[in-house]
């Protein structure tokens, strides 16, 4: 499971998931890439899922990039206690995923198997996805 190895603050606040991503929205690793088309908290047990799942389909062929990592922690405060007595404490890890973001990339592969392993992967997630190319999201889009 991802997590952080150290973090300067443990609590953060929730935060806003308005607009588009601005950043990590190219392929810049792979040929292949699974783009976000929503907003969403990803968490880590659902980037490992998904992960798993390319992998496994396209046994040892190729290389795959995990292209976002949790950094957002979720607290959550103990079942059956009281209102108030302060914040909970950190139960898992999120990433904030913003429509454009590219999530996964691949590379050495041919497309149609690039295509099923990231359909695969897209069915772990809590988003809609869409299938990217390389020559589709140079220059950014914005």
């Amino acid at each position: 499971m991802l997590m952080p190895k150290r973090v300067k603050r443990r609590k953060q606040q929730r935060g806003r998931m308005t607009g588009r991503a601005n950043k990590g929205n190219v392929i810049a690793y792979g040929d292949y890439g699974l783009m976000a088309m929503e907003p969403s908290w990803v968490t880590s047990n659902q980037i490992e899922a998904a992960r798993i799942a390319m992998t496994r389909y396209i046994k040892r062929g190729g290389q795959v990039w995990v292209d976002i990592f949790p950094h957002k922690p979720v607290t959550k405060k103990p079942a059956e206690t009281r209102m108030g007595s302060g914040k909970g404490s950190p139960e898992y890890w999120v990433a904030v995923v913003k429509p454009g973001r590219v999530l996964f990339e691949m590379a050495g592969i041919s497309e149609e198997a690039a295509r099923e392993a990231l359909r695969l992967a897209a069915n772990k997630l809590p988003i809609k996805c869409k299938f990217v190319k390389k020559e589709d999201t140079e220059g950014g889009e914005n």
